[in-house]
């Protein structure tokens, strides 16, 4: 096992040291108020490629059927419903710190069957405080979590530790454009366009204008890979999504 992290937190806003209670009490206002209309967002601001995205991300998931697997950060069940449906575990716990976020998830259970008949179990849960024992699941996956999350190195700390030997995390997070010009268009878009379409469609603007940032401010996708290495994990490796707007991440924990 790694050394455990030292407890160090941050506004994930300007990724500058602050107490997490900021953090978790924003998201937590944030995520309650547009949960309902959070999908929605997500197909208009990223023209829809947010689908192919997760596309991605289920053929870089190394899930067997057999499998028990813990999204973290699965919001409104995206991740856990691209699974069930392109992987076909053996159950999902499907866990995220805001109710109003699972509850949009349990309702495609319960109304549309998008489990597609793979049990899944939702828990409010905070990741940086995995209440799960060591060892207890095969995959961890999550999108767009580990941004959001003040204590980075506490909550993959605990996602390791809730892995089983030769376990993999699969991870989908907004990165950074290799390409100079790219990257440019991307910084525009993320300043201007994402609070606009965020405040045309949840009424919200505010909440945007944080997750811009939140983006802009984090890691690149060889900062990232150092932090995982750096939680216990090895044969860390990513795959850019859209030219490095996003990237996926994978991540093993060793079997000895």
């Amino acid at each position: 096992m790694p050394a455990q992290p030292t407890p160090h937190s941050i506004d994930t806003a300007t990724g500058k040291e602050a107490p997490a209670e900021i953090s978790s009490e924003r998201v937590k206002d944030i995520f309650s108020r547009i949960a309902r209309k959070y999908e929605r967002f997500n197909a208009v601001s990223s023209f829809g490629a947010y689908k192919s995205w997760l596309h991605t991300m289920a053929r870089m998931a190394p899930i067997e059927h057999a499998d028990d697997v813990l999204d973290i950060a699965g919001g409104t069940g995206d991740v856990s419903f691209t699974m069930a449906r392109e992987k076909r575990p053996h159950h999902i716990q499907c866990t995220d710190l805001v109710p109003e976020m699972l509850d949009v998830a349990r309702w495609h259970v319960e109304k549309q069957g998008k489990n597609q008949g793979v049990p899944i179990d939702f828990e409010v849960v905070d990741a940086q405080d995995i209440p799960y024992p060591d060892a207890s699941y095969d995959v961890v996956t999550m999108a767009y979590g580990i941004r959001n999350m003040p204590n980075r190195e506490q909550a993959l700390s605990e996602m390791f530790r809730v892995l089983r030997p030769g376990g993999s995390l699969v991870c989908l997070e907004f990165s950074t454009p290799p390409n100079a010009l790219w990257r440019a268009l991307y910084g525009f878009y993320l300043k201007h366009l994402i609070p606009f379409w965020g405040g045309l469609i949840t009424g919200d603007r505010e909440g945007f204008v944080y997750l811009s940032r939140s983006i802009k401010a984090f890691p690149d996708q060889r900062s990232f890979a150092r932090m995982l290495e750096d939680a216990g994990f090895s044969g860390v490796t990513w795959k850019n999504c859209t030219g490095g707007i996003a990237a996926v991440h994978v991540a093993k924990k060793p079997l000895g």
